[in-house]
């Protein structure tokens, strides 16, 4: 039975903690501790799970076995690395890091300590998206739209890496994690903050498939929907609520013409977060590849990367004709 951790218990890492503490109460885990740098929150968080705090997450050096590190990602890097490289198995929240040179010390420190690295592109456990994986082949055309209402959290990214990462991921996901990106057109702009609030990219594989996403944290209604075609389909998927249908033409039995059919799936309802940990914490038990491994992570990064830049070649030409 592996003993857990959360390193940082703010908005998302306090149901990192929630969900340790579920998984510790029905006696699949031991939850030892939280950490967060503020002392009052980490302490009421604790009081709330039942478990220990602590202000230092070298603390748990040597005392717990798994942790889940939601901290800023500033703070990934050097935090992970040095739990990996001690044999601590680490899910890390998206994206992996600030930058690939970081992602690529993580993944070197993970190798190194023979411990289990896992990013946490939740969209992957989303009950709708594990209900059409086993019905994807050959995907041709994407139209992505992710649209969150404007808070305060996550304001030390850009949205490309708070919110279209999850869509960059699961693309490459389903078109084919080796398929190069072929041609990428992006363009984001601030409207609330002085980073990138609202972006749309672009992408061309090498497979022939085009996506188009769009991701804005300025939205008045939250929206998580993917279409997408692929042959004699047209597939929908809700994210928000766990809807996922495949729509293709039928033959008609009263005429000549066929008529369309449309099959929604069947979804289970499962958290998504509390089924990214339950993965995580078997691939550290079993020491077996994370469904979302470091080397996932700095790949979705990598394109996150790739369409920022984008973003900042079409602003200087931009203003350059103003």
């Amino acid at each position: 039975m592996l003993s857990t951790a959360v390193i940082g218990v703010g908005h998302l890492g306090s149901q990192h903690a929630r969900i340790h503490a579920e998984l510790a109460v029905e006696g699949r885990s031991q939850f030892k501790s939280v950490c967060d740098i503020d002392a009052d929150r980490a302490g009421k968080v604790a009081a709330e799970r039942s478990t220990d705090s602590t202000t230092d997450w070298r603390d748990l050096i040597g005392k717990v076995d798994a942790v889940s590190l939601a901290v800023p990602t500033e703070s990934h890097c050097a935090i992970a690395c040095a739990l990996l490289e001690n044999g601590i198995h680490v899910l890390v929240e998206k994206p992996i890091s600030r930058t690939l040179d970081e992602a690529d010390l993580m993944i070197a420190a993970a190798e190194k300590g023979g411990a289990i690295l896992q990013v946490g592109h939740a969209e992957r456990f989303n009950p709708a998206m594990l209900a059409l994986r086993p019905h994807v082949r050959n995907p041709v055309y994407f139209e992505i739209h992710r649209v969150g209402q404007f808070t305060t959290r996550s304001l030390d990214i850009d949205v490309v890496l708070d919110l279209m990462i999850h869509d960059l991921d699961i693309v490459q996901w389903l078109v084919g994690e080796d398929v190069e990106v072929t041609s990428l057109h992006a363009v984001g702009i601030p409207i609330l903050t002085n980073r990138v609030d609202a972006a749309n990219a672009r992408l061309e594989f090498a497979t022939g498939a085009v996506a188009n996403i769009t991701a804005s944290r300025v939205g008045t209604e939250k929206i998580r929907k993917m279409r997408f075609f692929q042959p004699r389909d047209y597939i929908v998927v809700d994210y928000s609520t766990n809807h996922a249908s495949i729509s293709n033409l039928a033959p008609s039995t009263v005429s000549p013409w066929p008529g369309v059919n449309t099959r929604v799936l069947e979804v289970k309802d499962v958290e998504p977060l509390r089924a990214e940990i339950e993965s995580f914490l078997q691939a550290a038990a079993e020491r077996s590849r994370p469904v979302v491994s470091g080397e996932d992570g700095r790949r979705a990064l990598a394109l996150a990367l790739r369409t920022l830049e984008q973003i900042h070649e079409h602003t200087v030409r931009l203003s350059d004709k103003l």
